[in-house]
């Protein structure tokens, strides 16, 4: 029995279709941002991808033909687009234009147990806004704004983009007094709130040296049934050191641009125990999810970061980046029907043969469209109009071309609209015209 690895998917046309479509859609939104495109090697140096830690999850890269398949290896596949990204940026400093806006699109591979929305190789969707030793602010704002202006673009589904600022945490962990280096790991439990009970999650803080009072106020940024206005106003009472005022004042302003960018805020949501779980990230942190299928975790996260290539280089390049889950995302869309995956081709027209002999006459026409820019198939088999017929409504066609040596003596073409079962006739020279007013 022939299968496919588990964790490599791999689609119908239609669903692949669907999905390319949900690409396109994202990679028109980063255009429109002005970000440019960016294409690195599957492939990188495993001194490159340790530099973050993660060999657990690194596939190494290896020819068949050597002699000793358990020989250290020097390449691995990237886990992600983020360190490739830093790689880069890094290399090609000084020939690159900063504030650097870049987009990549590109599948990545991990060495993780498959299951329900996690592959070992999917595609991942990143933007990230690179600064040379500063980065503005607004472009917190214009970053969420952007996630919320693809998620609307994508289907009629309802989202939730989660934010906060990462200091918020940090600070308010500091007014408690705790050990600077435990930080970290009460932030990690923190951040975990959903996926334990309440008695781990106290348990877990109070190991880690907070008192029971400390652990109250960590207990309500987990409520769900504020506003962010209410955020807002509550944050400011809970301590009056000055790093945690800047914080949420940035919060404040991130959604205010935002806003001002044209994102609606009904998909917004302050969460004040939203960390991303990483070190990595220093500002602004996002995470989305779908309203739906909470199971299925974050399918969009990021957020700012004080130096992209501090593992590289010693230049400070902060940045700010969010990643798209595309695999998982459009994996939970098409299994839920919330994108169409009707269509089996592309193509708009189908053009029937009913007389092989005038081939020359069925190619010209298929060639008129083509050349306007009218994506068409040529049926070539030589088989009875009634299965070329269902054939074009299987595969999705949206009008088929019929003309046998009647029609070509007219100079004429019949056009069938397959949805309403109604045809009509044209002139050939008016053919593409035609076609073109009803699209």
């Amino acid at each position: 029995m022939l299968n496919n690895i588990s964790g490599f998917p791999e689609l119908l046309p239609s669903s692949q279709i669907a999905f390319n479509k949900v690409i396109s859609i994202i990679q028109n939104k980063f255009e429109l941002y002005g970000f440019s495109p960016l294409d690195t090697p599957a492939v990188e140096k495993t001194s490159t991808l340790l530099a973050k830690g993660n060999d657990h999850e690194i596939y190494g890269v290896y020819r068949l033909a050597e002699q000793s398949l358990n020989s250290k290896k020097d390449l691995g596949l990237r886990f992600d687009l983020t360190v490739p990204l830093a790689r880069f940026v890094a290399q090609n400093y000084g020939q690159l234009i900063f504030p650097y806006k870049r987009y990549h699109i590109g599948p990545v591979w991990r060495g993780e147990r498959p299951q329900s929305g996690r592959y070992r190789q999917f595609i991942q969707c990143d933007i990230d806004i690179i600064g040379d030793n500063d980065l503005s602010n607004y472009y917190d704002g214009e970053i969420l704004a952007i996630i919320s202006n693809i998620f609307k673009a994508i289907g009629d589904f309802k989202f939730t983009i989660k934010i906060n600022d990462r200091r918020i945490l940090v600070e308010l962990l500091k007014s408690f007094a705790l050990n600077e280096a435990i930080i970290p790991d009460a932030i990690k439990v923190i951040d975990k709130f959903a996926k334990i009970s309440l008695e781990q999650f106290k348990s877990e803080l109070i190991d880690l040296g907070l008192k029971d009072g400390d652990v109250a106020i960590l207990q309500t940024l987990n409520n769900d049934s504020f506003t962010n206005e209410n955020w807002l106003e509550y944050l400011q009472t809970l301590s009056d050191a000055s790093e945690f005022h800047l914080a949420v004042s940035d919060l404040a302003a991130t959604l205010k641009t935002a806003q001002s960018f044209g994102a609606t805020m009904e998909n917004i949501q302050i969460s004040p125990n939203l960390a991303r779980g990483l070190n990595y990230y220093t500002g602004i942190v996002y995470e989305t999810i779908l309203n739906d299928f909470p199971e299925l975790g974050s399918v969009c996260g990021g957020g700012r970061y004080a130096n992209l290539t501090q593992e590289f280089s010693k230049k400070k390049l902060p940045g700010i980046g969010i990643s798209i889950g595309a695999s998982r995302l459009i994996g939970k869309l098409l299994e839920e029907g919330l994108i169409d995956a009707s269509k089996w081709t592309n193509a708009k027209i189908l053009v029937t043969m009913q007389n092989p002999a005038l081939i020359s006459h069925y190619s010209n026409m298929a060639r008129m469209l083509r050349n306007n820019n009218i994506a068409t198939e040529i049926f070539l088999d030589d088989k009875s109009l009634g299965f070329q017929m269902k054939y074009a409504a299987k595969k999705g066609f949206a009008y088929a071309i019929i003309a046998d040596e009647p029609e070509v003596l007219n100079n004429e073409v019949i056009i069938r609209i397959l949805e309403k079962s109604e045809q009509v006739t044209v002139k050939l020279d008016e053919l593409v015209n035609f076609i073109s007013s009803i699209f």
